[in-house]
């Protein structure tokens, strides 16, 4: 699934980028700051300008079916990454440090066409780059020491969500596929 090594480098990466920014390792991640920091810029669909009415509606849709995109404008010789606002403030969390993982990972951002109808189309990234952006992201929001911190001192579920602006899913899974769900289960001292 992933290449050797790929595990440890998303951990030592999400702790490197706190430290940029001055976290500690058990602190939460603003996906806004970090996009920031690599100057990435952010925008809300709504917030594109040259956008027709027809496209705005048609992106702000409750069913439009997309989170977030990153294009790369060259022009610019910068990637901005645009968000679905309809979202949760978690998902959007979430959706943006997906993207941002992307960029970490150096793969190439959607191309965007736009057909004669006026429709456009984002070609995609391929499995295993989404697997590996999946895989970063949970990395950046909740990187293991965080988790082991909430396993040992934040009994409140919902203030945690709310603290790293994660989704219930979101925690569950990082706390299963690090390990430390099954070390604490064991009464293995972990940290």
């Amino acid at each position: 699934m992933f290449e050797r090594g790929f595990k440890t480098w998303s951990e030592k990466q999400s702790l490197e980028l706190r430290a940029q920014l001055g976290k500690r390792p058990i602190d939460p991640l603003d996906p806004r700051v970090l996009a920031a920091h690599l100057k990435i810029r952010v925008y809300a669909a709504s917030e594109v300008i040259g956008l027709s009415a027809q496209a705005r509606r048609a992106l702000e849709a409750r069913d439009a079916g997309w989170s977030a995109v990153t294009l790369e404008l060259p022009d610019l010789q910068r990637k901005v990454i645009i968000l679905n606002q309809i979202h949760s403030q978690r998902r959007q969390s979430s959706d943006l440090t997906h993207e941002i993982a992307h960029h970490l990972c150096r793969h190439m951002p959607a191309a965007m066409q736009v057909s004669k109808e006026g429709l456009m189309m984002l070609e995609t990234y391929s499995r295993k780059e989404e697997e590996e952006a999946d895989w970063l992201s949970g990395c950046l929001l909740l990187p293991r020491p965080a988790l082991m911190h909430i396993k040992r001192n934040l009994t409140d579920q919902e203030s945690v969500l709310g603290h790293y602006m994660v989704s219930r899913a979101m925690l569950k899974y990082r706390l299963d596929v690090s390990g430390v769900n099954y070390q604490y289960s064991r009464g293995t001292r972990v940290g």
